[in-house]
């Protein structure tokens, strides 16, 4: 590393981080990796690793500090994205918003709140940091809801609730799962169609590049709430995502949002009204800014880069995509060893990349959240039939995994 070279610390260290170590590096940045899990895949791929928990923001604001570095991002990383943007503000970091919007972001019930007070449509939520408040108030709740704690993501410690006999176990199985202790029960949008959860971008404050996309579930999953495929381009009505849009817009702008890579999930609701359901600042899980790339050659993983260093972004405007997309997001339904992947012949011309994450013999989890999945499978379709047809059926491919 030389004197003048840009430093940029990543928080996490999964798989997701791949693209943007290589991106980093194109642009010859140097990078360093950061989290409690040494064997993590990002790891071998940085320049230098912190055996540092990133929920303790204080921790790696000092380390941060010390190699003054001259970036900081959680891409496809949750529990860190609070604390880059802690770390960010301490130091006077490029950011994709402020400390405190991205708290408001980040916590499901202050961000219900937020968009209720401030005219957004939304469902009834309640936020709780104790179990027996809430069972106290479930006499007022309308039936189902949805139960889950505020700061995680990836699906984990999500239950819908259909009566008050239920309830309970729902709040402890998402205590499980949250980071501060808190939990969110709030009605049960039902949808027209699918929602939609996927990468977009601001630039100077300006929702310069807005996608929505086609989440598709495997409804036998342990956790039928995690997203197990996704579509591009969305059938939701042009008016509602334009509705959309405009209320995006409208929400960065009251949070001040500056420049930076978005995931966010939106739906209809069956009573045709759209919702913004979570908005988060950083790029997806499942690899969704590197699929939009394919399927639109605007590069997403790069500009996230170059903002997070202070680097210009180039001119993004909304995708247009080449072709009918989808992302299988590979799992297995129980636990076992890795035996193989086997895809229809019939399917070999619409692959365009398989990217697996296990080899024979590896230990398999079943699909209870987005951490259990074991790789993606990007296909593109030439019209929407043939992406429906084979959306709609699943059995051209297999994990073939042995118990």
């Amino acid at each position: 590393m030389n004197d003048k070279q840009k430093k940029l610390l990543l928080l996490g260290g999964s798989n997701y981080l791949r693209p943007v170590i290589r991106e980093a590096h194109a642009l010859g940045i140097y990078t360093i990796t950061c989290d409690y899990l040494p064997d993590n895949a990002a790891h071998k791929l940085s320049d230098q690793y912190l055996n540092i928990s990133i929920l303790d923001k204080d921790a790696v604001l000092e380390a941060a500090r010390e190699l003054q570095i001259d970036g900081v991002m959680s891409f496809a990383c949750d529990p860190g994205v609070v604390t880059a943007a802690y770390v960010a503000e301490k130091l006077g970091l490029p950011s994709p918003g402020s400390y405190e919007s991205t708290c408001i972001l980040q916590d499901k019930g202050r961000f219900r709140a937020f968009l209720r007070d401030n005219g957004f449509t939304v469902p009834w939520a309640h936020r709780y940091t104790d179990k027996q408040s809430a069972l106290a108030a479930a006499k007022n709740f309308t039936w189902p809801c949805i139960v889950k704690p505020v700061d995680c993501a990836g699906s984990k410690g999500v239950r819908r609730v259909d009566s008050s006999f239920d309830l309970e176990s729902a709040i402890d199985y998402a205590l499980e799962f949250s980071h501060g202790g808190a939990f969110i029960i709030e009605q049960f949008i039902r949808q027209k169609g699918y929602s939609s959860d996927t990468d977009c971008f601001v630039k100077d404050g300006q929702l310069v590049y807005c996608s929505f996309d086609e989440q598709h579930f495997d409804r036998e999953a342990e956790n039928p709430y995690t997203p197990a495929a996704y579509a591009w381009p969305s059938s939701m009505p042009d008016e509602i995502q334009a509705e959309l849009k405009s209320e995006l817009q409208r929400l960065m702008t009251l949070l001040g949002i500056k420049t930076g890579v978005f995931n966010i999930e939106t739906r209809q609701g069956t009573d045709g009204r759209a919702y913004i359901m979570e908005c988060t600042p950083r790029g997806g899980g499942n690899r969704l800014c590197e699929v939009l790339e394919m399927a639109s050659g605007v590069k997403l993983v790069q500009n996230a880069v170059r903002a997070s260093v202070g680097l210009p972004v180039d001119d993004m405007a909304d995708p247009v995509y080449e072709g009918h997309w989808a992302e299988i997001i590979l799992h297995s339904g129980k636990d076992g060893a890795f035996s193989a992947l086997r895809i229809s012949p019939a399917l070999q011309d619409a692959v365009k990349e398989i990217d697996l994450w296990v080899k024979p013999g590896d230990p398999v989890e079943r699909f209870s959240g987005a951490n259990k999945a074991i790789g993606t499978l990007v296909m593109n379709f030439p019209d929407r039939e043939t992406l429906d047809q084979y959306m709609s059926d699943d059995s051209w491919y297999q994990v073939i995994v042995n118990v």
